[in-house]
């Protein structure tokens, strides 16, 4: 039966203006960026070398995620186990925890100086070297495992029981498991996972920045971000931002090209059972495969708790007045995305084919956000300081790369909602801000919690935009551990590291929680 179209009220149209405000604080500062450069402009041996490396280390980055998530992500879907629900809650981290504080606890264990170093001094092997290639792949990986496994994880568990019943009647042996079941599974969702850490490893600035920076470890962001820092090079940096957009553009339709769809049927919501073709052999190797992930992804978290907890009553004030600004910017940061969010997910809701209203919104996330805050710093010099406006910009960008991501979270639960009470809404005669509160607002407080601790912790864990425009007294609390780390000072960095976790945790926690108190109750 087809859907008739419905009316747009306000509060639709205001979505269409956000979409188009989004797009236009992308596009615009890229337009103004590449008007305000010296043209043709020419990208040089080094600018190349970047490109080189940005695709290197990505697919790399990609590659061994996705490989080593295959065989985590199996043993978690078959075994059951005291703290099975805490271990997989954990692959949520890369989406909480600070890149900067994931890379200091990387360093703590692996660097130089770390717990991995010591034990092979101690027993008269060479020093492992984490910095250059090597470390930048390291750091993605123990960032996106995670977030490997949990999409990996959620296609097994869609394996309904009664196939899994009906594989046992036939007596299906490990490989017949293997040939009928995992192996379409994994066609149908290793594509798209791998495309997505490659994007995410792609526009990634801070590892590169910490872990990488020499001539034959720079990333196109970091390329860019030296391009409008120390050279003030525009023409560069505009032309190193498109060559990034083609290179997510290029994986993304090479991705789309691969994925196969995969149904895998419906079921009954029965219990999942025993995994056919299991023996001793399988156990050990998924107990093996859980345990070592879970000591790679744990040891740093533990290795900065360790090592920032006697250092955190002995902060300098700058540290916890960065830690207020970088709350603030949160905040504000959070604000904005939800108010830019909600809109667009209802009108995407209400509409038969929103591709362009989506498409306008997720211009965000192809775009460098580097590249943007240089073009609205080029846009504000001509009528204010754009130093004293570093914080307003960084919330605007922050708000902007994490729209997408609401979006997600949003517009699943905006669709069933207007399917189901906005239909019923209708049918009452409610109108307006009446149904917009009464019949769908109530069915989004959980999304609308999840996303904003997202957009919160992303916000409070962004080592980016900040650092181009920034003064020493405006500094957030990464830009000051950053600026302790290369000034050697490891015990304070490592205080400010447990601080900036606690309160990044805390905000995604208290978001969170407050959009499920109440729907808890339905």
């Amino acid at each position: 039966m087809a859907t008739r179209a419905r009316p747009l009220t306000p509060i639709h149209w205001l979505g269409a203006a956000f979409a188009a405000l989004a797009a236009l604080c992308v596009l615009g500062p890229l337009a103004a960026v590449m008007l305000r450069a010296d043209w043709p402009p020419a990208l040089g041996p080094a600018d190349w070398a970047a490109v080189r490396f940005t695709l290197l280390q990505a697919v790399l980055s990609a590659a061994v995620s996705v490989t080593l998530a295959i065989p985590v992500a199996r043993a978690l879907a078959r075994r059951d186990f005291t703290g099975r629900r805490a271990l997989v809650t954990l692959m949520g981290a890369p989406f909480l925890l600070p890149v900067i504080v994931a890379v200091l606890g990387l360093l703590a264990v692996f660097g130089r100086a770390g717990w991995i170093n010591a034990g092979l001094q101690g027993i008269g092997l060479g020093r492992v070297d984490v910095y250059g290639l090597q470390g930048v792949v390291l750091a993605h990986v123990f960032l996106n495992l995670p977030l490997a496994v949990r999409l990996l994880l959620q296609g097994w568990q869609a394996i309904p029981s009664e196939r899994m019943r009906l594989a046992t009647a036939l007596g299906f042996s490990g490989p017949d498991m293997r040939r009928h079941f995992e192996r379409p599974l994994l066609r149908a969702i290793l594509p798209g996972a791998a495309l997505l850490i490659f994007l995410i490893c792609t526009t990634s600035f801070a590892v590169a920045l910490i872990l990488g920076g020499g001539p034959g470890a720079t990333t196109v962001e970091l390329a860019i971000y030296q391009a409008f820092r120390f050279d003030f090079d525009l023409g560069r940096a505009a032309l190193l931002g498109l060559v990034q957009v083609a290179i997510c553009l290029g994986a993304a339709a090479l991705a789309f090209g691969a994925i196969r769809g995969q149904e895998v049927g419906a079921g009954l919501d029965r219990p999942p059972m025993g995994w056919p073709g299991d023996g001793l052999v399988s156990r050990l190797g998924d107990t093996l495969a859980i345990g070592t992930a879970a000591i790679f992804l744990l040891l740093p978290l533990l290795a900065v708790l360790l090592q920032g907890l006697p250092a955190l009553a002995d902060l300098p004030v700058g540290v916890w007045q960065a830690a207020l600004r970088s709350i603030g910017l949160a905040l504000a940061s959070t604000a904005l995305a939800l108010s830019l969010a909600l809109p667009i997910a209802l009108l995407v809701a209400r509409l038969t084919r929103p591709g362009l209203v989506e498409a306008l919104a997720f211009l965000t996330i192809a775009v460098s956000p580097l590249v943007v805050g240089t073009g609205l710093f080029v846009l504000i010099r001509p009528l204010a300081n754009p130093v004293a406006l570093a914080l307003p910009i960084t919330a605007l960008v922050n708000a902007l790369v994490a729209l997408p991501f609401l979006l997600r979270a949003l517009v699943p639960a905006a669709t069933a909602a207007e399917a189901t009470q906005g239909r019923l809404a209708d049918a009452l005669g409610l109108r307006g801000a009446a149904r917009l509160r009464h019949a769908i607002l109530p069915r989004l407080k959980r999304p609308l919690g999840f996303g904003a601790g997202l957009a919160a912790a992303f916000s409070m864990g962004d080592l980016g935009v900040i650092t181009l425009f920034s003064t020493p007294g405006q500094g957030t609390l990464p830009l000051e551990m950053y600026r302790l780390m290369g000034a050697y000072r490891t015990d304070d960095a490592q205080g400010a590291a447990v601080l900036l976790l606690a309160l990044t945790l805390g905000l995604f926690w208290l978001f969170d929680r407050g959009g499920r108190m109440d729907a808890d109750t339905r």
